[in-house]
């Protein structure tokens, strides 16, 4: 029984790896809900997409996440951030983990970012990782170090330009057949028609699979209440959720669903240590 499952675990994981290239997993429920256009964005959990973002915090922040993904516990993902900006504008470092499926198939990535803005309109971040992938009990773990960097740019008032790699260098996994983890390579543009309201848009591509296309648009309803939308192609998939802000924290529910393997639940909390209750 136990190999029957972990034959069906393995062929799941290596068919959404060939639509979706899982070696860098997104992570946080507000990016979810925007169906993971967020290469622009600028929050805590920039740790998870683009380091760039982290720059531009002036606050200190921390969050957790949790994805239940197409409802099977084998296919969990589970993440935290901190981000921790220092005095008088020189960075930001940022610390990330996540972990995702289960005994027999295990990812691991934990994440060692600096960030720092240059005025009002440029930030760079870069990021350090240790990855572990652990393949049922006789396979053994595979420990590799990995690294990615990023830019974010406002080309305009209301544009923000993102960019985002991971992996350049394609890391081994085994001298086998050189086995490679992909090079990930992201490009957006995130345009503010307001105050309240945003379009996210981007491309991403690996080394192995065809580019996909996110869109997302973010809504904020009153001081209290965000509502997210988005969509994502190579296969395509829908995204909705709605974010809430209470004093200090800020809580995140996304729901996306994949045309075969159905519908992922997501949440994720997030506490500012420094904005006032008031």
């Amino acid at each position: 029984m136990k190999s029957r499952l972990f034959l069906f675990t393995f062929m799941l994981v290596g068919s959404y790896s060939l639509l979706a290239g899982n070696d860098n997993l997104p992570i946080g429920a507000r990016s979810a809900a925007l169906s993971n256009a967020s290469v622009t964005l600028s929050d805590a959990w920039s740790a998870h997409h683009n380091q760039a973002g982290l720059g531009f915090l002036t606050n200190a922040s921390a969050g957790v996440y949790y994805e239940s993904r197409f409802l099977l516990p084998e296919l969990a993902l589970s993440g935290a951030v901190v981000a921790l900006p220092l005095a008088n504008k020189k960075g930001t470092f940022g610390f990330s983990y996540r972990n995702f499926g289960y005994k027999l198939y295990s990812e691991s990535k934990a994440g060692l970012s600096y960030s720092r803005a240059f005025g009002e309109d440029l930030s760079f971040g870069t990021q350090i990782n240790y990855q572990q992938i652990r393949i049922g009990d006789a396979y053994g773990n595979r420990n590799v170090l990995t690294f990615e960097m990023g830019v974010q740019y406002r080309v305009a008032k209301s544009l923000m330009l993102g960019a985002h790699v991971f992996n350049p260098n394609r890391t081994k996994l085994t001298e086998i057949n050189q086995d490679r983890l992909p090079a990930v390579i992201r490009l957006g543009l995130r345009y503010n028609f307001s105050k309240n309201l945003f379009l996210s848009v981007e491309t991403e591509k690996d080394t192995y699979n065809p580019a996909v296309f996110r869109a997302g648009l973010e809504y904020m309803a009153g001081s209290v209440l965000f509502l997210r939308a988005g969509f994502g192609t190579n296969p395509f998939s829908s995204a909705f959720g709605f974010g809430l802000l209470l004093k200090n924290l800020k809580v995140d529910f996304a729901g996306s669903f994949h045309p075969v393997l159905g519908f992922t639940p997501q949440a994720s909390l997030t506490y500012d240590f420094a904005r006032k209750s008031s």
